[in-house]
């Protein structure tokens, strides 16, 4: 790849990186190599490295080194969901014995791989306010391997500050994991803030069109990548060379997207804000957010997720998500449609009964890239 298209600005690395016009066609879309295994020259003689797409596919380098350009990484690595990608990356970083520090707000797939599957494989774990770096350091224990970090939270988008949790990972001999999917590299680079490994789904804001499921992960450093490559191949939670290319395709409009998302987002916080019906807007952009100003100093906008709390209860929420109709009901998020649902009952279900379960009268909002006065409309209408 040239140079100028190598290290130049976010949006032309989110096409260009890893994706150079085919040398044989001249094609500029990565092809699709829907192949299982290679044609060798002779025993062990790999045509450019590749005998067997479990271990590597062309279609998913191009995608892991666009990824490592967006996030300022050593190494990318493209996996078959975000859970897929948790799960190795933990498996890669602890072994029996091991503690990690989570959010006590933390996704909910994230809570349940942690404290009901890796809990069986004897690593401990505790749930801590990762945005009170005191609390944090306090949590610390000589076993410690990882602090694992969602900055924004889900669903609850309190902001960590990467920064200082950088110094005490460090400090700890911990490895210092961060879920960027909320931010999107578009926003938020954790590597350059001290990170060590950087996660996403890519099912959301980098795919950013609902119709692939897939996860990713990008190391500070090649030691740690290769590290997790490894286990990767070992475990085979790999992407798969059409699910690649649609996140590939949705990468190079990651930009463009973002923007809309951050500016609709912001009309809807403003809208919610003053409306009677609602007891508490959750926006790391809103100046009385309790950490707005880590939020301002380490992302470039305050994304697209929006949460809010309802006065009549978890009635009240049950009903908006009903009433909706263009937010549509439905789980997951950062696609270009907006998406409404209620975490108690549907995503942090997992949490319930749990210290990390969340309120009942909370909304989460996926704030899409619609027509601003229409979303404006269908939350009147829901809410009034």
């Amino acid at each position: 790849m040239s140079e100028a298209r190598a290290d130049g600005g976010f949006n032309t690395r989110a096409i260009h990186a890893g994706q150079e016009p085919d040398s044989l066609t001249g094609a500029v879309a990565v092809p699709i190599y829907q192949t299982s295994t290679y044609k060798q020259d002779g025993v062990g003689g790999l045509r450019s490295g590749y005998e067997y797409s479990r271990s590597a596919n062309p279609t998913r380098t191009a995608l892991e080194e666009c990824l490592a350009a967006l996030e300022g990484g050593a190494r990318g690595l493209a996996f078959a969901s975000g859970l897929a990608a948790e799960d190795t990356v933990l498996r890669t970083l602890c072994k029996p014995g091991d503690h990690v520090l989570l959010p006590d707000d933390a996704y909910g797939g994230t809570f349940r791989l942690i404290a009901r599957v890796l809990s069986r494989w004897g690593v401990d774990h505790t749930a801590v306010a990762m945005h009170d770096p005191a609390a944090v350091a306090a949590a610390v224990t000589p076993n410690t391997t990882v602090v694992w970090v969602e900055t924004p939270t889900n669903p609850l988008l309190n902001i960590a500050d990467i920064a200082a949790l950088a110094e005490i990972s460090k400090n700890c001999g911990a490895a210092l994991v961060v879920d960027n999917t909320f931010a999107s590299p578009y926003l938020q680079q954790p590597l350059a803030l001290g990170a060590d490994v950087v996660l996403h789904s890519t099912t959301k804001y980098l795919g950013g069109h609902s119709d692939v499921v897939g996860g990713a992960v990008v190391t500070s450093t090649a030691a740690v990548g290769d590290e997790i490559a490894f286990h990767q191949n070992a475990m085979g939670a790999i992407s798969g060379p059409f699910d690649a290319w649609l996140v590939l395709r949705g990468i190079k409009t990651l930009g463009v997207r973002m923007d809309r998302h951050c500016e609709n987002a912001e009309q809807v916080v403003q809208f919610l804000t003053g409306h009677p019906a609602v007891a508490s807007v959750l926006y790391p952009g809103l100046s009385e957010h309790p950490n707005h100003e880590v939020a301002a100093r380490q992302m470039a906008r305050f994304g697209g997720m929006v949460s809010f709390r309802m006065r009549g209860g978890e009635e009240a929420a049950l009903k908006v998500c009903e009433l909706a109709q263009i937010f549509t009901l439905g789980e997951s998020l950062g696609g270009v449609e907006s998406l409404i649902e209620h975490p108690g009952r549907m995503t942090h279900m997992s949490v319930a009964g749990s210290p990390l379960e969340v309120p009942s009268d909370l909304i989460r909002l996926s704030v899409g890239i619609e027509n601003i006065e229409d979303l404006l409309g269908d939350l009147t209408a829901a809410l009034a």
